[in-house]
């Protein structure tokens, strides 16, 4: 008789833009070692290549619609059934996939994390913890500038203009109401390796 795959835990990190979901994620990963897998929603933002430029810069990244979230439910659920997914590769300043992907075999622990985590009741589903930070906007809209100007090829004006006009807006509707999901929540300011160790503590699965 065949022995049944190890289910995965899948823990998600969920807050607004620039509320060190990321840098949580990635800690709880190093901690875990190679009992850890990531991946990010940011991933599976939908392939945009058949559009312009210019049309790219009019689409709303703060929505669920611009998602592939009928993907990232079902590598979630493959997963947890214990088989490998090949992530797609997202080309943050062009708005465009790129070629390839990367594989993520099961692990004791699977982390993913970004805004609209929980928006979707699906995704809510399948999570094992649900973590949210809840950081100042002012406070999240700096780290976001800092970011976006030396990753993402943004004008610090530019960032700003859509904080405003888009990012919050769709916070208020799709992000910020999602704490009330969440199994923890953290509150700015929060120690990183304070936070690290009690997720570790309460959640990380015996072994």
């Amino acid at each position: 008789m065949t022995r049944p795959p190890h289910r995965p835990s899948i823990w998600g990190v969920c807050g607004g833009s620039g509320s060190g979901k990321t840098t949580l994620a990635r800690s709880l990963f190093d901690r875990l070692g190679d009992r850890a897998g990531f991946v990010a929603i940011d991933s599976y933002y939908k392939d945009l290549g058949y559009l312009t430029l210019e049309q790219r810069d009019q689409v709303n990244f703060d929505h669920p619609d611009s998602l592939d979230l009928d993907l990232f439910v079902e590598h979630l659920d493959q997963l947890r059934a214990g088989q490998t997914v090949e992530i797609p590769r997202y080309d943050f300043s062009v708005h465009s996939r790129s070629t390839g992907t990367d594989p993520l075999a099961p692990r004791d622990v699977v982390i993913t994390e970004g805004i609209l985590l929980l928006a979707d009741p699906r995704i809510r589903a399948r999570l094992d913890v649900a973590i949210f930070l809840d950081v100042d906007p002012d406070v999240r809209l700096e780290r976001r500038v800092a970011r976006d100007v030396a990753e993402r090829g943004r004008t610090e004006a530019g960032v700003r203009e859509v904080f405003s006009s888009v990012v919050q807006p769709m916070e208020q509707l799709f992000v910020l109401p999602m704490g009330q999901h969440a199994d923890v929540i953290f509150e700015h300011p929060f120690d990183l390796g304070e936070a690290t160790t009690r997720i570790l503590t309460e959640f990380a699965p015996p072994g």
